[in-house]
């Protein structure tokens, strides 16, 4: 957990190496499949374009997508900052745990009166969060969270994203024979 002086360690180091690298090292691991199949890729796409809509940011201004996105590396201006790690053995199934995990904190946050920001945007910065956090090198870095009080009023928070129709991903069966 990143505190204080801690958290703005972190993104004080991260800031200067994006002078060099502006969008970070290659991850450790596909954050999405490199060939994204639909209806994934055509849903990725839209929330991505709602976003920045709702933001007033406009598909051909680069400067300003990447100046939002790279909010990520300071939290969103939480308060507090998690850096999540795996073990390079664990596989799939451990993965899946992972993200329960994720969840079951998220949701504790919630009964708290915090909000949470799951990122896996931190796994770009890989080197200097294992560098500045003394990270062992089998741990793999899988993502941050920013936990702190959402900005109600900021127009990303009020975004709504679709979701796919019940049908689309689960089988009911009414009848057991």
């Amino acid at each position: 957990m990143l505190l204080g002086e801690a958290r703005a360690e972190l993104i004080r180091r991260v800031a200067e190496r994006r002078k060099v690298k502006a969008f970070g090292e290659a991850p450790e691991y596909s954050i999405y499949p490199p060939a994204l199949a639909e209806p994934y890729r055509t849903r990725r796409f839209q929330i991505g374009e709602a976003m920045y809509g709702a933001l007033g940011i406009a598909r051909e201004d680069k400067m300003a997508r990447l100046a939002f996105f790279s909010r990520n590396w300071e939290f969103f201006g939480a308060p507090v900052g998690l850096i999540v790690t795996i073990d390079r053995q664990m596989q799939q199934g451990q993965w899946s745990d992972v993200g329960m995990f994720l969840q079951n904190v998220m949701l504790l946050a919630r009964e708290y009166g915090l909000h949470t920001c799951p990122q896996e945007a931190w796994a770009v910065w890989h080197r200097i969060i294992r560098d500045y956090l003394s990270v062992p090198e089998n741990e793999m870095v899988f993502c941050g969270m920013g936990i702190g009080h959402a900005d109600e009023i900021h127009p990303v928070n009020a975004l709504a994203s679709t979701r796919a129709p019940l049908g689309e991903f689960v089988i009911v069966k009414e009848d057991i024979p």
